[in-house]
């Protein structure tokens, strides 16, 4: 059967114009948010987990390749088909029709096509929301499948601690679906089945409905520029306003000076805080927050926080430079204009790093000093999540340098980095972007045989088709 047969099978299940076959109209579900850029046989976008089931059971079948596609706001190439032209992409953008909000379990049920701008702006009334905290606007079964963590993961945690229950499609020949959405916080009545979706770039099925947990709105809130006197005193100053602060600190977010001044030059509206515009070597983005109304005598956040940085240069001589407490909103709109920023500052070649809160600025130092003499004219603009070990570690090549013509360059500089994060720090090449085209070949290297056999097996079971961009 040819390639337009396939296609008019498909439209049949679920609606002529549900499926794409026009390389223009499918344009923007082949091209990803950084670089890469494919080649679709298709693109189907079903409606309903029913519609779902029936698209994969039909490509599994007919042994059809399918990458599932969320937001396509992914960076590792884990969402967009490859140059081939045989992968269908599996689009989740119209999985929006499920919203049904438990307020007092304090969880909603949705669609994973819902965006998460979306979702946040209709719990706003009742006083809620998902509390993940991204520089993109990804969808739901995105965030799932990548399970995303974000700036105030250090008081909220990842998607996987917020998510309740699932509704996912397996890539066997029936199109199973299962139905792992129990509206519960506690139930160990066996294997947390939902656990094994989450994380795994939908390489073990399609994510189409989520249970999520839900938070109270901060109504207080404080944020804070901090300029350490030192990177390597950043873990003390971590540690001294988690000791002062207990669970009012919401986020402790790492900039380095030149992630900030990429930011500053690329979006004029940003106002430059620093005294006399001079941008320190690094930043801290710090923030406290409060879920209930300011009551009468209460010490404002703004206080308690000047509280604590006076304690900090009372009794901790060194530790800080200087610190500049300021509107969120203002503050906020720079940390989440970083990524941009930096993006226009030449070619990029971003990392998603993890590691042991204590190694983070061990690794920034480490990297300040042996990448200039091993990889000359690359520049560092780091930012990220210093509060849970997490950095985005993006380095910028001018456009016109020759080496980014040379295939082997970007892999040479990737194999390095990796080698040193994995090798010598015990962290990992994946905090949050998951595994797709870009992470494979470290997934293969550096993951210990056993477990992949493991991942393999059990992909075997569940969804033995040829779904995803991740191999496991």
């Amino acid at each position: 059967m040819d390639l337009s047969a396939h296609i008019a099978a498909l439209r049949s299940l679920i609606g002529e114009a549900a499926v794409l076959d026009d390389q223009a109209d499918m344009a923007a579900y082949a091209t990803g948010a950084r670089y890469d850029e494919g080649r679709a046989a298709f693109v189907a976008r079903p409606s309903s987990t029913e519609q779902v089931s029936a698209v994969v059971s039909y490509c599994v079948r007919n042994d059809i390749p399918l990458v599932p596609q969320s937001g396509n706001t992914g960076l590792v190439s884990g969402s967009t088909p490859d140059a081939t032209g045989t992968q269908g992409v599996l689009s989740l953008d119209r999985l929006t029709g499920v919203f049904d909000l438990d307020v007092a379990n304090r969880s909603v049920r949705a669609g994973a096509g819902l965006r998460l701008s979306d979702l946040n702006a209709r719990l706003e009334d009742a006083g809620l929301f998902f509390p993940i905290d991204l520089g993109a606007d990804p969808r739901l079964g995105g965030m799932l499948a990548t399970n995303t963590g974000g700036s105030r993961f250090l008081r909220y945690g990842d998607v996987r601690r917020n998510t309740l229950g699932l509704k996912v499609v397996l890539a066997d020949e029936e199109g199973t679906v299962l139905d792992l959405s129990a509206e519960l916080r506690k139930n160990n009545t066996g294997v947390d089945f939902k656990q094994i979706f989450i994380g795994t770039s939908g390489a073990y099925g399609v994510i189409t409905e989520c249970v999520l947990n839900l938070e109270a709105l901060p109504r207080q809130v404080a944020t804070a520029l901090l300029m350490p006197a030192s990177i390597d005193r950043v873990p003390e100053l971590l540690s001294h306003m988690e000791a002062a602060l207990g669970g009012y600190l919401s986020a402790f977010e790492g900039m380095s000076g030149n992630a900030i001044s990429a930011a500053l030059d690329h979006v004029p509206s940003l106002r430059n805080p620093f005294q006399g515009g001079i941008v320190p070597e690094f930043v801290i983005l710090a923030e406290i927050s409060r879920s209930n109304a300011p009551r009468k005598g209460e010490q404002s956040l703004d206080e308690v926080l000047e509280t604590v940085l006076e304690e900090v240069w009372e009794t901790h001589e060194g530790l800080l430079a200087d610190a500049l407490v300021g509107p969120p909103q203002e503050i906020w709109a720079m940390r989440h204009a970083l990524s941009e920023g930096v993006k226009h500052r030449g070619r990029l070649i971003a990392f998603d790093l993890s590691f042991r809160r204590g190694d983070v600025m061990a690794f920034l130092a480490r990297m300040r000093r042996e990448l200039p003499s091993s990889f000359p004219d690359v520049a560092i603009c780091d930012f990220g999540h210093v509060g849970d070990g997490g950095v985005h570690f993006n380095l910028v090549v001018a456009r016109d340098d020759a080496r980014l013509q040379d295939d082997g360059f970007e892999d040479a500089l990737r194999t390095w980095v990796f080698g040193i994060v994995v090798r010598d720090f015990g962290g990992s090449f994946s905090a949050e972007h998951a595994i797709g085209r870009k992470n494979q070949a470290y997934y293969d290297r550096y993951t210990p045989a056993e477990i992949r056999r493991l991942a393999t097996g059990l992909k075997a079971v569940l969804s033995p088709g040829r779904i995803g961009a991740a191999r496991f």
